[in-house]
């Protein structure tokens, strides 16, 4: 029987973007702004200015960054109110200064943030996906929910159009982390009447004894099918102990590379947000930089929003 008692409010009472005034933020902007409004949240905007590169101009230069700034956020507010995109919303816009992770880690506490929106810097040195240090540093210590915007999704937020979302896309390892992010995937699903796909990546299926390589791609299929049974098995075991899912689930085991699955999956179906569970690692700042980490391989190369959920 489902579990109601395993069920997550999905309720957002206030939001962080956090801004360069580069382009990478416009996607993230609206993103932001159109989850704040639905959940009739507060609308957080903040830019640090980071400290360490004013260190050897002296504090004079520090002040006359800040005070820029400053203008340049008065005048990004003035322009989304001007268009309407403030209107109805609590909102704030924050400037600061000093270490860019520690100031905004403090407006994640001051202002209770539930959901931090971030976008990622896109392609550098032979065509790998970067992050960008701040949304890296989000990405791997931030308590709250993260929703990374990259290049690849789309410029105006689901929430913002009338069609229907298409799904939602949960990937799993069975670690603790993404069972604990699962009630939360099966309230969004829930919330915005999405079917949820759980997705499980496993190793390439081991060779049984006895094969041969003259087998049929219909062969084949069938070793996959049943060297994946138990794991599919377990997705729907999974399922069934957290709360029940308004739009009947999918469940899907597939074989290869966690990352590369996970991304061929979600475009397959033309995913609208993925969501994962994200592990506490007591070195978040090099974490990612392993080439075998799946969540920041997905975040850096997915073409629809990912949500991260930290154990």
């Amino acid at each position: 029987m489902p579990n109601a008692a395993l069920s997550v409010d999905t309720g957002i009472k206030a939001v962080l973007l956090t801004c360069d005034f580069s382009k990478v933020s416009d996607k993230p902007l609206r993103h932001a702004l159109a989850i704040a409004h639905h959940y009739n949240a507060k609308f957080y905007l903040a830019h640090v200015v980071c400290s360490i590169g004013y260190a050897i101009a002296g504090p004079p230069s520090l002040q006359l960054a800040t005070e820029a700034a400053t203008r340049d956020m008065q005048k990004l507010e003035q322009g989304l109110m001007a268009n309407g995109f403030l209107h109805g919303l609590t909102h704030e816009f924050i400037v600061r200064q000093g270490d860019i992770w520690k100031q905004l880690e403090s407006v994640i506490a001051d202002k209770q943030v539930d959901l931090v929106v971030v976008g990622t810097h896109g392609r550098r040195n032979l065509g790998k996906m970067l992050l960008g240090s701040v949304a890296e540093q989000i990405f791997r210590r931030a308590d709250c929910l993260v929703l990374t915007v990259g290049p690849g999704s789309l410029k105006d937020s689901p929430l913002e159009n009338t069609r229907p979302f298409c799904s939602f896309l949960f990937a799993t390892d069975f670690g603790d982390a993404s069972v604990r992010a699962l009630p939360r995937a099966i309230s969004f699903a829930n919330r915005f009447r999405v079917p949820l796909t759980l997705l499980h990546v496993a190793p390439i299926a081991p060779i049984p004894e006895g094969f041969h390589w003259s087998s049929t791609t219909a062969d084949i299929r069938k070793i996959q099918e049943e060297a994946g049974r138990p794991a599919l098995q377990r997705l729907k075991d999974l399922a069934s102990q957290n709360a029940q899912l308004n739009v009947a689930p999918e469940f899907l085991v597939k074989f290869g590379k966690p990352s590369e699955m996970i991304l061929q999956v979600a475009r397959a179906q033309q995913a609208d947000l993925i969501i994962m569970g994200l592990h506490q690692s007591r070195h978040a700042d090099t974490a990612a930089h392993m080439p075998w980490d799946t969540a920041y391989d997905v975040v850096c190369n997915a073409n629809c929003p990912v949500l991260t959920v930290r154990s």
